[in-house]
């Protein structure tokens, strides 16, 4: 297979007065993707701390008491999730969860098979919000997931600023890179887009944004949050020149789906005008050591 339909959330935080509503709203996001023939739906980051509403209100601003509260729904989010790709044959990423992990919290993104089974990606590289407030941790191990005989990863918000993640993924056979966002502002926005943009050009692949959207006064974890879906490639033969594939609106809340047909990125990577996957032993190995060199004071022969 050369072809994939995928579907980008910029979904937005609601407020729950029960679980049903929340069950509802999310099988009529799953639906509605599905429905416009996307094969892999991807969540954004944090997308699942709404149910934080479901919580005691003195728990809404309470960022460590919260985390262990949510625990008490992940059994039901994961058997909801299950469900809705089983029901619709497609694969999800699901909206990170802050999971109880090692002592600590992990924030992990579910990833299911249109089997309904799961396995998962753990943020590895904390924001100062998540290490110094939230105390979140990282988590463990690099995966990469197979679906319809195409591979991809997850890099999680910030992890897609640093080029070693994106890099494993794509050395373990992945052509597409998933990037769940979940940010306050738009210089954060614009972090995670450019990451996601450099990690397509160093990797000649796809790259899939997916923002949380949030005005949500109710609770400090998710009050505000900014973004735009969009999908990136590498600006070479038969791809966009400024590397974007396709976008929505600034915070537009909805799906995103696009084809993504793998045959241009293969190209690219074997014919390209530039040849950045070839060429990413070389661009490490080659530079050494950096010199001082101090001007004015001449340069040692």
């Amino acid at each position: 297979m050369t072809v994939l339909r995928v579907a980008a959330a910029a979904y937005p935080i609601s407020f729950f007065q029960t679980w049903a509503e929340y069950e509802a709203k999310l099988a009529a996001w799953v639906a509605r993707a599905a429905s416009g023939g996307a094969r892999l739906l991807v969540f954004p980051e944090y997308a699942a701390l709404e149910l934080i509403s479901l919580l005691s209100a003195d728990l809404h601003h309470d960022i460590l008491g919260m985390r262990p509260a949510l625990q008490a729904f992940l059994p039901d989010f994961l058997a909801l999730h299950a469900r809705l790709a089983r029901e619709h044959g497609v694969g999800i990423v699901a909206g990170s969860y802050p999971v109880a992990h090692g002592g600590g919290f992990v924030n992990r993104a579910y990833v299911f098979g249109p089997d309904g089974e799961h396995a998962w990606q753990d943020k590895l590289l904390m924001t100062r919000f998540e290490a110094e407030e939230w105390d979140i941790v990282p988590g463990e191990g690099v995966r990469v997931f197979e679906l319809e005989g195409l591979r991809f990863g997850v890099a999680i918000c910030y992890d897609s600023e640093f080029p070693g993640l994106a890099r494993q993924i794509a050395e373990a056979g992945a052509e597409l890179l998933v990037v769940p966002s979940f940010t306050g502002s738009r210089r954060g926005y614009t972090r995670v887009r450019v990451g996601s943009m450099a990690r397509a050009l160093e990797g000649q692949v796809y790259a899939l944004h997916a923002p949380l959207i949030a005005d949500a006064a109710w609770s400090y974890a998710v009050e505000d949050a900014v973004g735009q879906s969009a999908l990136y490639a590498p600006a070479d033969d038969g791809l966009p020149e400024d590397g974007v594939v396709a976008q929505g609106e600034w915070n537009a809340e909805g799906w995103l789906v696009h084809d993504l047909d793998f045959a241009l990125t293969r190209h690219v990577r074997a014919q390209g005008h530039v040849l950045n996957w070839r060429d990413r032993v070389a661009a490490q190995e080659r530079p050494g050591a950096a010199e001082l060199v101090r001007l004015g004071e001449g340069v040692r022969g």
